[in-house]
């Protein structure tokens, strides 16, 4: 897992309300992971959900259900 590089982006949204904007207004963890790879950090959706419940600064990262969706 990338978990440096996901903390690394995790702490460069907090600085930046562009791209934490950007990342709140996304669809999915893959997404976001697209989001971070065109600014230099790599990891994938899946790693970003097994992130999930986990605090980096004053970022909590939380997977949100979405009705109607299939496992």
């Amino acid at each position: 897992m990338s978990v440096d590089q996901l903390k690394a982006f995790l702490k460069k949204m907090q600085g930046d309300a562009a791209l934490k904007s950007e990342v709140l207004s996304s669809s999915t963890a893959d997404d976001v992971a697209q989001i971070a790879l065109k600014l230099g950090y790599e990891f994938s959706g899946d790693e970003l959900l097994r992130f999930s419940g986990k605090k980096v600064g004053k970022v909590t990262v939380r997977k949100n259900d979405v009705p109607g969706e299939y496992n």
